[in-house]
């Protein structure tokens, strides 16, 4: 018999074959994410009435963002998978920070747009996103939440005509 390889003797081989092992493991974990979350979605949005292309219910586009969403983790988890011979790039620390303040950014939208109105709520909201990350700019994030407050309203008041509170409550005639 043949000398072995250290690689392949650490691995339990004896042909000298690389080991087939995860190349990435962020993208592993992002893929696998990705996809759950994307099936979640698509399974969900069947339980409402989807009609069709014509005159899509309100399963319809959730239906279809969920299994994007699904053939992307798909995509990032077949690509993250593979052989080689080398250690993959390691998972961090979990961000708990950023995850909390994005939601808590999020719930307090949706709290405070009745009394605060669209005008109000919505550059706190890009504020508050905006102190999850590590580089927080003033001229950055004002010039950010000015376009998407600007867009919301372009969008969401002006164009769709949604019923919502411009102004705050005590601004109302």
């Amino acid at each position: 018999m043949g000398k072995l390889s250290d690689g392949a003797a650490s691995m339990g081989q004896s042909d000298g074959r690389k080991a087939s092992r995860i190349k990435n493991p962020r993208d592993f974990w992002s893929g696998l994410m990705f996809l759950v979350i994307g099936a979640s979605f698509a399974i969900g949005s069947t339980a409402y009435r989807f009609g069709y292309s014509a005159k899509p219910g309100p399963g319809y586009f959730p239906f279809g963002l969920g299994i994007l969403l699904a053939l992307l983790g798909v995509l990032i988890l077949v690509k993250s998978l593979g052989k080689t011979s080398g250690k993959g790039e390691a998972v961090g620390a979990f961000a708990w920070r950023p995850l909390l303040m994005l939601a808590a950014a999020v719930v307090f939208f949706g709290v405070s747009l009745k009394w605060l109105g669209l005008l109000i709520t919505m550059p706190l909201l890009v504020i508050l996103s905006s102190l999850a990350g590590k580089e927080f700019r003033w001229g950055e994030v004002i010039l950010n939440a000015t376009i998407i407050t600007l867009g919301s309203w372009a969008i969401f008041i002006w164009g769709l005509e949604l019923q919502m509170p411009i102004k705050p409550w005590f601004m109302l005639p």
